[in-house]
């Protein structure tokens, strides 16, 4: 008997789905839920797999025998589709196809909204979803967010490694992993923990469906389902959700460069190249052993098009982080010469993808205003974050790969020796308003023997530390939105590694816990002050004070806020303590000590300059007036111009230079005898306030 349900799939599916542009189309293909003409409840499937002879629904529901449920070609758009009654959510399926060579082929449903824990391949029946959102607040907001002058700073982890029960049991499988925290679970103690340290987002490595574990979820095999590792979609949805009504943006890791080659899955999906670039020269990583999605092919457009829209709509994600870009952009790229294929006009650019990630921008940044899209290009492919008008790329923001690996070689070497590599911290300054950078230190940086954050560090156990916190104050000091992968928060002494959790025992010692002090505090700091925000992208908010003092190994800048106020920042990179260091600074008074991290509160060595400073006039740096300051060892100093106190100050000294006047007290304006980095303790009373 003919399916009666296929008109579900209409004209104006096929023809939008032809020309790449139906952006829900996982509300058309896959299974769906439904009941026939005739009421008889059911699932529809319906799957795209052109040039194949037969395609058929294959389960325990019929003993996985193709002859069972074939499936039935809808015009000639390349779609199969069949109606089977009987079945309910969470039954298994797979498709089985014919190729037009005469193989038979078991293939998972490339738009399956559910899958089955690894090992198994099967497909799932999703459930029909009905969860109930709580965050209409943070999605109104969302749409009117100013991205471009607000605090964005990222804690990234990877959910399966964050927190495991009884620490993680290997399985049967070799890297394979035992004790998961599902969403709910991580629901509970992420939130508050990530809330403590002052972040405003959260960004997951991948969690779309994949089949092994020792990938961190950057080989795909089902796009459209959140792994079963950590639960069900509508888990994941209240994971969000939790996350929303408690203040927090989630941003997922998106990988549209490549796949993996499992035969159960999209490679050779019809017995031949479907989502692939045919040709191995353009379709295949040789290095990753993965294969390239062909961004010529409206329909495997319209499949990852489709995929980033769908996870912004069904999963309120607040942002993409797109995965190995320049992989996509650059044809020879990991190539030896005669190894790739040039473009039309003989170049080496994917123009084909040139235009997919324009497309993908404007479709996000149309339909969902506040998403952020963010590229990982690693090139200097130019305006990868400007507007297609003017001829870029359209993302929101480009991870700064350059400062990442310029800074770290710098902070790695010796003290001793970074005199002569003083030019690698001010070199970011020369493209730093290129593009709207992104500061990342991610979990690329801490693995495969290049050491954890604190190991990175050189010097003694004291000095590692405090290189660390100082390492830290300059990633929130430099202009660029912030990010930093799980771990690092506490100076873990271990590379990351995805199948044990991270070593939270180290919290308890004071070091490691200073650590995730002064980031907590540098996060709140960073929040609540306009100047070492608003102008993240833009050089109105930047002014070198020196930069030119690589003798000593110093630094010092200032950031500025959208009304002109400031906060002045010292960095010492020596562990020598530099007395009666003297600096220009903006404004005549009185300034305050807002953050020091030699504090003796994070682990330091309690060096610094109680407080208070007042400013002694005369021309110095380019500035009518200076400040006298002691700088710590291998420390950073924040320090913020207090209008009021100058303002007493004045008074006192007009009152004073008064005849016939009795200076009377106006307030105690005595420095205290602890260092003022101490007071880091209330940073909440002291931040944000500079004028």
């Amino acid at each position: 008997m003919k399916n009666k349900h296929t008109a579900a799939i209409g004209e104006l599916d096929i023809h939008l789905f032809a020309e790449g542009h139906h952006y829900t189309i996982w509300e058309v293909l896959g299974a769906h839920l439904c009941e026939d003409e005739d009421g008889v409840a059911g699932c529809r499937f319906a799957v795209w797999a052109p040039n194949v002879k037969q395609v058929s629904v294959i389960g325990d529901f019929n003993q996985w025998d193709g002859r069972a449920a074939p499936m039935e070609p809808v015009a000639q758009s390349g779609i199969w589709s069949v109606f089977v009654p009987g079945i309910e959510a969470g039954f298994g399926y797979k498709y089985e196809i014919l190729s037009r060579g005469g193989e038979l082929i078991s293939k998972t449903d490339p738009y399956a909204r559910q899958m089955f824990l690894r090992p198994e391949t099967q497909s799932c029946v999703a459930a029909p979803d009905d969860y109930v959102w709580g965050d209409d607040n943070w999605i109104s907001q969302r749409k009117e967010w100013d991205w471009l002058h607000q605090p964005m700073s990222v804690y990234e982890l990877h959910a399966g490694s964050w927190r495991l029960h009884d620490m993680g049991k290997p399985t049967a499988v070799e890297g394979e992993v035992e004790g998961y925290y599902n969403w709910r679970e991580l629901a509970a103690e992420l939130i508050p923990y990530v809330k403590e340290l002052n972040y405003t987002h959260i960004e997951l490595l991948p969690i779309s469906e994949h089949p092994l574990d020792a990938s961190w979820g950057y080989q795909v095999s089902g796009y459209y389902a959140p792994t079963a590792r950590y639960g069900s979609p509508e888990d994941f949805r209240y994971f969000v959700n939790q996350c929303h009504q408690a203040g927090l943006g989630v941003l997922l890791d998106w990988v549209p460069a490549h796949f993996p080659k499992d035969a159960f899955a999209l490679a050779r999906f019809i017995g031949e190249p479907l989502y692939e670039y045919a040709d191995p020269r353009k379709g295949e990583h040789q290095e990753w052993g993965t294969l390239i999605f062909d961004y010529g092919r409206n329909e495997v457009k319209n499949f990852l098009l489709a995929n980033a829209l769908y996870w912004i709509k069904e999963f309120h994600i607040d942002g993409l982080r797109v995965d190995a870009v320049a992989s996509m952009l650059h044809l020879d790229y990991d190539r030896d010469p005669g190894q790739w294929l040039p473009n039309q006009f003989g170049g080496r650019e994917n123009l084909e993808a040139v235009e997919f990630f324009r497309e993908l921008n404007r479709e996000v940044h149309l339909q969902f205003p506040g998403v952020l899209t963010i590229a990982e290009e690693s090139t200097s492919w130019p305006a990868v974050s400007r507007p297609i008008e003017i001829g870029g790329l359209g993302f929101s923001m480009k991870w700064n790969m350059g400062w990442m690996n310029d800074n770290l070689r710098y902070i790695e070497q010796d003290p001793i020796y970074r005199k002569y590599h003083h030019n690698l911290m001010t070199f970011s300054q020369m493209y730093a308003w290129t593009e709207n950078f992104m500061l990342p230190l991610s979990h690329d940086e801490v693995v495969h023997l290049k050491r954890s954050m604190l190991d990175k560090m050189p010097g003694d156990y004291w000095q590692k530390f405090a290189n660390l916190r100082l390492f830290y104050a300059w990633h929130y000091a430099h202009p660029g939105k912030k990010l930093l992968f799980m771990g690092g928060e506490f100076g873990q002494w271990t590379e990351w590694n995805e199948s044990v959790e991270l070593d939270w025992e180290l919290i308890k010692y004071p070091q490691h816990d200073g650590i995730r002090k002064v980031l907590s505090d540098l996060n709140g700091l960073y929040r609540e002050t306009a100047a070492l925000h608003y102008y993240d992208f833009d050089n109105e908010g930047f002014r070198w004070i020196d930069c030119n003092d690589a003798e000593k190994s110093i630094l010092s800048l200032l950031r500025i806020d959208q009304h002109g106020n400031s906060v002045v920042v010292i960095f010492n990179f020596t562990p020598e303590v530099r007395n009666n260091y003297r600096i220009g600074v903006p404004h005549a008074g009185v300034y305050r000590e807002i953050l020091n991290t030699d504090s003796e509160f994070y682990g330091g060595s309690n060096c610094g300059n109680s407080g208070v400073l007042r400013t002694t006039d005369g021309e110095w740096m380019d500035h009518a007036q200076s400040l006298e300051l002691t700088l710590p060892p291998l420390g950073a100093l924040f320090l913020s111009w207090d209008e009021a106190a100058t303002e007493t100050l004045i008074t006192e000294k007009a009152l004073a230079d008064a005849p016939n006047v009795v200076a009377l007290p106006v307030g105690n304006n005595t420095p205290s005898d602890k260092q003022s980095a101490v007071a880091a303790q209330s940073l909440g009373n002291t931040s944000g306030k500079s004028k």
